[in-house]
């Protein structure tokens, strides 16, 4: 039942209800102010509730009917009104059904399963993202909703047999926020419009403190020698002042302390707030009787610093941020598609969004790529740093993949389009990030917990200071009292943590490490093994095959043809290294059938009426019986192929050390962790990859169970385990693992297991990774520690009267801003790092320019 759409179509006899007797003179729902003769009403938590029009009272009624109530309970911030949050014509959302409408912003994640990026506007506290999460998910066919206060973008998963993404979207609409397509200008405006309210309210609060202190100053030298007539216009001047600072300025501040105060806890705001309004209600009552000591000067330049440092907070925050906006802005609006090629060259300009897999599109030089897709015609080379971290222009030829956001260099190509909008490479960048983002780690939660009892703990002792001095000396009373709840910072707590996350975060970004999981930087500074794998990850994962020892009677050709036909559904290196040495027609020329691919083991398949199996020697021997006696062993992969009790083929494989595995290696042993090999490949050759990169701990020959069974055993003994891999046969052990980390070039499940992926794949990127959680940690214990020494040195000297309320000011907002500006040197650590990663790389830079 559409409780909106009922509440709107009640009929005229419904505002004839008697009026709720008592209560507030507020809506309850929006806020605001009851109009006259408001008979709307509704039933929350066993209490009759009054609200101030149709639109709020149908958003209430949909709400408590979802068994939401406890929406209300929880919330620290006012929706937006009602009947504003309704649009005008609902039947506009049916749009939203149209395939051509959803493809940029709408991608397939299933069978009949859509996932969407939305934007949530009224948004305005974790109880709105609660209240969104919780009422979305109620809804018929819908899968998963996942909303990121920090952001505001939503990613809602549905099944389009059973939903609509309009049914979503009015249901969004029917507790009293608007959701649309996430668009990039639109967010930008957003940003925009905060910026420009920041810049106004620290404006006025600038230009009220300038000119209450030219007031101001002459009393301060008049030495008593001022006639009370102009005293007391100087007073009336400055208060006349003081006003707009007050209402308009501060008011973000005392909005954040009533929504805490409502909720019956102290926050941040709540010291501000009252130190605020205690000393200018003490100036009002001064100014208009006459007598007594005034703070408005005070007051005024509190208020101008704390805006300050909120400012210069805010613009810091957005820069330590910048990469994920940087990744936004990268697919372009449009591009020039070739409808007839290869037949013609003919190209049409057309919207992103209008682009569908299986068109070909010219991408000039210069020109940012559209979409995801190979090159059908033409040969160039594409920058691709804002993606993967790799500063040197990339050559592609035909066939070669191109990554949508990466930049075309020097000379126009054709693509086929295979994935676009939500399908991307970079959308699924995006999303990781907005779930790391969206995650808190345990430090940040312990923080936020302290700095809570910090502020309950500060209001006690303002007490405490405000009834021993008024014993002591009552006219220093007032403004020491105010100097205590506004000199200590339990912001400076609160930023600590986050700051220093988010500016790594974005840093790390710029390198190609991008950081999935909240707890990830946190969990690597602290690894003590690390652990990897061998094919694709300290190797290139791009096998030759260099021999092929037959067994049986068959020619080598033969052994060749039946292992591709078996493996010609893999995605492995080895099935692809076969399958490319084989030419990749065997599977056509002689089709297998019921072909089982076997994580971690091989591939079994009947082939010609013989049951065979091509994978590793223990596999194969299960069904060919005991291997016979091998020629010298020379360290390569060793891939075997038998049938009942017969053993038909060796062949021998070898891959390419991938650069900067040894000294990754060695620089993790430097910092005292215990690097491993764990693989599944035969032991020769993964103790002769061990060898070369200077690994001695090996594990081979083991199953993804194995892979999984040891790590749990090191850490069921106290050890913090960091896994590195690549193929799906790592995805156990990737989830299994304290910290994961899965190459770029690896395989959707990989990646979707592991907390942080190496999209550029160089390894010298991952031991930045490594350097840089370490550093964060260092600077967020030195962030909490500086807030913690500030504390305790201002607050005894607020106490004991040395700290003026402005004085007091400067402090709070330079303790905020130094944490901040601390965590802002992690945002250099990209190009720190590139310059430490050795000659190869700058080998590479110089060659770019």
């Amino acid at each position: 039942m559409d409780l909106k759409a009922t509440a709107l179509a009640r009929p005229a006899e419904a505002d004839a209800r008697p009026a709720v007797d008592g209560g507030d003179a507020e809506c309850f729902h929006c806020g605001l102010a009851l109009p006259a003769g408001a008979r709307y009403s509704v039933r929350i938590d066993g209490v009759l509730r009054k609200m101030c029009c149709r639109g709020c009272q149908a958003v209430a009624e949909s709400i408590v009917a979802h068994g939401l109530e406890r929406y209300y309970r929880h919330r620290t911030a006012l929706p937006q009104r009602g009947q504003e949050a309704v649009p005008a014509i609902l039947e506009q959302l049916r749009l939203y059904d149209s395939q051509d409408v959803q493809r940029s912003f709408v991608r397939e994640a299933g069978d009949h399963v859509r996932e969407a990026a939305l934007i949530l506007e009224g948004i305005t506290c974790a109880a709105c993202v609660w209240l969104n999460e919780q009422h979305l998910s109620q809804l018929p066919g819908v899968l998963s909703v996942d909303v990121n206060y920090a952001t505001r973008r939503a990613y809602v998963r549905w099944d389009d047999r059973r939903a609509k993404l309009s049914d979503i979207l009015k249901a969004v609409t029917d507790i009293g926020y608007t959701a649309h397509p996430f668009d990039t200008a639109r967010f930008d405006d957003v940003q925009r419009r905060e910026r420009k309210t920041a810049l106004w309210r620290l404006f006025v609060a600038g230009f009220g403190a300038m000119q209450v202190m030219m007031y101001a100053y002459p009393s301060y030298v008049a030495d008593g020698d001022m006639s009370a007539d102009i005293e007391g216009l100087m007073r009336w001047a400055s208060l006349v002042l003081t006003v707009p600072v007050v209402l308009y300025s501060a008011a973000p501040f005392f909005a954040g302390a009533w929504r805490d105060l409502r909720l019956r806890r102290v926050g941040m705001d709540v010291p501000v707030a009252l130190g605020v309004a205690v000393a200018f209600l003490a100036s009002l009552w001064a100014t208009l009787r006459g007598g007594g000591e005034v703070y408005f000067d005070s007051i005024t330049m509190f208020v101008f610093l704390l805006l300050g440092g909120r400012f210069l907070e805010m613009n810091a925050r957005a820069k330590a941020s910048r990469a994920v906006d940087e990744l936004l802005k990268l697919i372009p609006a449009f591009a020039e598609r070739v409808p007839d090629f290869p037949a013609s060259g003919a190209t049409e300009r057309v919207a992103v969004s209008m682009l569908r897999p299986g068109d070909h599109v010219l991408v000039r030089p210069g020109e940012a790529i559209p979409a995801d897709g190979p090159i059908a015609e033409g040969v160039t080379e594409v920058d691709e740093a804002l993606l993967s971290g790799e500063s040197r222009p990339l050559v592609r030829r035909v066939g070669d993949r191109l990554a949508g956001g990466a930049v075309n260099v020097t000379s126009p190509v054709v693509m086929r389009v295979e994935h676009i909008g939500q399908d991307t490479m970079l959308a699924g960048i995006i999303r990781l990030l907005d779930r790391a983002s969206g995650e808190k780690p345990a430090l940040a939660q312990l923080a936020d917990e302290v700095a809570r009892w910090f502020v309950g703990a500060l209001l006690g002792v303002a007490v405490l200071t405000a009834v021993g001095w008024w014993l002591i000396d009552a006219e220093r009373a007032l403004w020491i009292t105010v100097s205590v709840l506004v000199v200590s910072c339990p912001c400076a707590l609160s930023l600590a943590t986050p700051a220093a996350l988010t500016a790594a975060t974005g840093a790390l970004t710029r390198l190609g490490v991008v950081i999935t999981r909240g707890h990830a930087l946190e969990t690597l500074s602290r690894a003590t093994h690390v652990i990897f794998d061998k094919t694709g990850t300290l190797t290139l994962g791009r096998m030759e095959l260099i021999g092929i020892e037959t067994l049986g009677a068959v020619t080598s050709e033969d052994a060749l043809r039946a292992a591709c036909a078996l493996e010609s559904g893999s995605e492995h290196p080895v099935a692809r290294a076969l399958v490319a040495a084989g030419g990749g027609a065997a599977a056509n020329e002689f089709p297998a059938s019921e072909v089982r691919n076997i994580p971690g083991s091989g591939v079994e398949g009947i082939l010609a009426g013989r049951t065979l199996r091509v994978g590793t020697l223990a596999f194969v021997a299960e069904l060919a019986g005991a291997l016979p006696a091998l020629k010298a062993d020379d360290g390569c992969t060793l891939v075997g192929l038998g049938s009942q009790g017969d053993w038909v083929a060796l062949f021998r494989l070898r891959d390419s050390v991938r650069p900067g595995a040894k000294s990754l290696v060695a620089s993790l042993q430097s910092s005292g962790r215990r690097v491993e090999l764990l693989s599944g490949d035969d032991a020769a050759a993964a103790e002769r990859l061990a060898a070369d990169v200077g690994i001695t701990d090996v594990v081979a020959n083991a199953t993804p169970g194995q892979k999984l069974a040891h790590v749990r055993a090191l850490q069921e003994s106290g050890a913090v385990v960091a896994m590195v891999g690549d193929g799906v046969n790592d995805a156990p052990v990737l989830a299994g693992a304290a910290v994961s980390v899965a190459m770029g070039g690896g395989t959707q499940v990989a990646q979707g297991t592991s907390d942080v992926i190496l999209v550029s794949n160089r390894l010298e990127h991952l031991a930045a990774a490594f350097d840089t959680a370490k550093m964060t940690l260092r600077i967020i214990r030195q962030n909490l520690s500086w807030a913690v020494a500030y504390n305790m040195v201002a607050l005894p000297l607020a106490i004991g009267g040395y700290v003026t309320p402005w004085m007091a000011g400067i402090g709070m907002s330079a303790s905020s801003l130094l944490v901040v500006m601390n965590a802002l040197r992690l945002t250099r650590q990209d190009r720190r790092l590139k310059r430490e990663a050795g000659p190869s790389f700058l080998a590479s830079r110089a060659s770019a320019r």
